[in-house]
């Protein structure tokens, strides 16, 4: 069972990385206090991972065969990508670095299911594109609905903070839904748990990760990209939240980074193209690239180790 630490780590370096996801709009508009969103970001994470999680993990199982050593390192290598990534303050997908480890171990003795490969990498492409739709349109749509329901100032914060903390909290439990898979959903494949226990200790993990260690990415998610009032940082968060429960009951785990930062985008174009930082959209850019290589990379050299090991111990006990 010491073998669950690499996916212990993994839950908890997507919950520190990818709560700002859910949370990171609205605690740097200035909405909500940090303390209070990832105290309602951890206990909703744990409640989707527990109720819907187990519909993303039968992919994972799909891109290839996996055994116990399989599972530890393609956990291993894909949470110390995340780790990474997180401490340098680039929200990157956890889907990208698991799939790219599990690429990375498995490439040296066969090749993995690139069917299924390519139905997740077309999700992840559609992820963001899907988000910018939603942030734009309910945008538009609903923002002149607002102004015209709320007419003082008061009535409209009222009405914006508690949009965001329903809002987020769906979102919450979305990210738990979808990306629990990200953590434990190897461990199923390699027979060591069964998918509802799978699913509770990887919202357990996620929700150590919400609690400890993401104010750095949280406040990059919603600051850097493009400047947010609150009802953009609620647009933001929905369009992120409806996004991951599409992919969620279709059964393919996606990018929450990607969902934010396409709704983001979708609202800073609806409001005012110029706003958007291309800087920070590029280098956020550039950490989805590296993600998967990273991983694919980690995981390549974790097996060959791996196998350098076994075949050691086999020479030397024959010698013996």
């Amino acid at each position: 069972m010491w073998r669950l630490i690499s996916g212990i780590f993994m839950g908890w370096s997507l919950g520190a990385n990818d709560s700002a996801n859910v949370f990171g709009t609205a605690v740097s508009s200035g909405l909500i206090r940090y303390k209070t969103a990832v105290l309602l970001c951890s206990l909703f994470v744990i409640a989707g991972s527990v109720l819907e999680g187990e519909k993303c993990i039968k992919v994972l199982n799909d891109l290839s065969t996996y055994n116990i050593n399989a599972a530890f390192g393609i956990t291993l290598a894909a949470s110390i990508t995340m780790t990474i990534l997180t401490y340098l303050g680039l929200p990157a997908s956890t889907s990208q670095a698991l799939v790219g480890a599990v690429i990375g171990w498995s490439i040296i003795e066969k090749v993995p299911n690139f069917k299924v490969v390519y139905k997740v990498v077309l999700c992840w492409v559609l992820t963001p594109i899907c988000a910018v739709f939603i942030g734009w349109s309910f945008y538009k749509l609903l923002y002149p609905l607002i102004k015209r329901l709320f007419k003082s100032l008061i009535s409209q914060n009222r009405f914006f903070f508690w949009s965001v903390i329903i809002i987020g909290c769906y979102g919450s439990y979305t990210l738990g839904a979808n990306n629990v898979a990200n953590v434990t959903g190897v461990y199923v494949g390699a027979r060591l748990l069964s998918p509802k226990v799978a699913a509770l200790i990887g919202g357990l993990s996620i929700s150590l990760g919400v609690l400890t260690y993401s104010k750095k990415v949280m406040f990059t998610v919603g600051k850097s990209i493009v400047p947010l009032d609150s009802f953009s940082a609620a647009i933001s968060l929905f369009s992120e939240a409806a996004t991951l429960h599409i992919f969620t009951q279709i059964g393919i785990p996606v990018s929450s980074s990607q969902a934010i930062v396409g709704g983001v985008i979708g609202v800073g174009v609806a409001k005012d193209i110029s706003t958007v930082d291309l800087r920070v959209i590029t280098k956020i850019f550039l950490g989805w690239v590296s993600t998967p290589l990273t991983a694919a990379f980690l995981s390549f050299i974790g097996r060959y180790l791996e196998l350098w090991a076994s075949n050691s111990v086999f020479l030397y006990s024959c010698v013996n």
